[in-house]
């Protein structure tokens, strides 16, 4: 008994000193820093979501923060989707989750082999060095509106949530059922984050080539790539955040959400192959088609699946569900291994 009392006071101790080296104290005070008191908190309330505990001291902070990588609880997973599901219905907010997904996931780099090195699906965005990345202007707010979920369900990691709340949009939206796992682990602090540049950009000077650069790099094909394009389907560009697009159309002045911005379809808050087709047509100036938009239609290989996904929906929507979920799980690493599905 006296052993293993001395073993257990030592680890205690180890504990400690851990939690207060330099580095947990760093990333207890960016964990503080991401969330701060926000607009959100009245969607907390329409959404009918507890508010978020009280914070703890700081060393339990930096110890939570180290014991962040584990799998996620099917069970809360579960019920998470259910709140994002509500979330979703009184905020309209399906464009801007998609794409915490996609930012999340879109570091990747299949050259590199160690993780979480090679980026990828970790939850790594939730930290402020990687939210302040030119390509994630405005995603706080994303990250305002689901954190009182994660508050919620704490057996959820970061890199689930992110996935799920995108999958969740997208289908929501009227789109195809994503065949989805989990289990991500996260990365523990804002050191793991990827460096600035992995995201595509929206008016590079050769947009096909620069597509085919990034979404290559992450093991993706020109198929893959249009059909993720189609995404677009959903959201606006606004340009005090991208550069891109008008203040303002007929379209975005009355909402849903926030006022303004310009979408790239009529009804951007439905998911359907109109992109495609408004794209091809190019006959309201009130809709919005950046240079690696027009790309789809202009680069002879690309045009290939633009032009059937423009002409057939249900093409459309097979395609995107696997290249979604491909996307969802690039870098990831999980627990279990194989991961786990919500509908086994």
């Amino acid at each position: 008994m006296a052993e293993r009392l001395a073993a257990s006071a030592a680890t205690l101790r180890a504990s400690a000193a851990a939690a207060a080296t330099p580095s947990a104290r760093r990333a207890a005070r960016a964990s503080r820093a991401f969330f701060p008191p926000s607009p959100a908190s009245s969607a907390r309330a329409r959404v009918g979501l507890r508010a978020a505990p009280s914070p703890l001291p700081q060393k339990a902070r930096a110890v939570r923060c180290a014991a962040v990588a584990a799998a996620s609880d099917v069970a809360q997973v579960k019920a998470a989707r259910e709140d994002i599901r509500e979330l979703l219905r009184t905020t309209h907010c399906h464009p801007i989750l998609v794409r915490l997904g996609w930012h999340d996931a879109g570091t990747y780099d299949k050259n590199i082999e160690e993780w979480p090195q090679r980026g990828g699906a970790n939850g790594s965005l939730r930290f402020d060095v990687e939210l302040k990345h030119g390509a994630n202007a405005g995603l706080i707010n994303a990250l305002k509106l689901i954190q009182p979920i994660k508050d919620k369900y704490p057996s959820i990691t970061y890199a689930d949530l992110f996935q799920l709340a995108s999958a969740t949009a997208i289908e929501e939206a009227g789109g195809p059922k994503i065949p989805m796992k989990y289990g991500r682990v996260d990365v523990t602090g804002p050191e793991q984050c990827p460096p600035e540049g992995k995201l595509p950009d929206a008016g590079p000077s050769s947009p096909a080539d620069h597509l085919r650069e990034v979404f290559y790099r992450m093991g993706l094909d020109d198929k893959e790539i249009v059909a993720l394009s189609g995404a677009h389907t959903l959201g606006r560009s606004r340009p005090e955040r991208s550069g891109w697009g008008k203040p303002e159309t007929k379209y975005t002045k009355n909402g849903p959400g926030a006022p303004g911005g310009q979408s790239w379809t009529v009804e951007w808050l439905r998911f359907d192959n109109s992109y495609f087709k408004d794209i091809k047509e190019k006959r309201d100036q009130d809709l919005l088609v950046l240079p690696t938009d027009a790309a789809l239609f202009e680069d002879p290989n690309f045009k290939v699946y633009a032009e059937k996904y423009a002409e057939d929906q249900d093409a459309f929507f097979s395609d995107y569900a696997e290249a979604h979920a491909k996307l969802s799980n690039l870098g990831a690493k999980f627990q279990p291994p194989q991961g786990f599905s919500l509908d086994d």
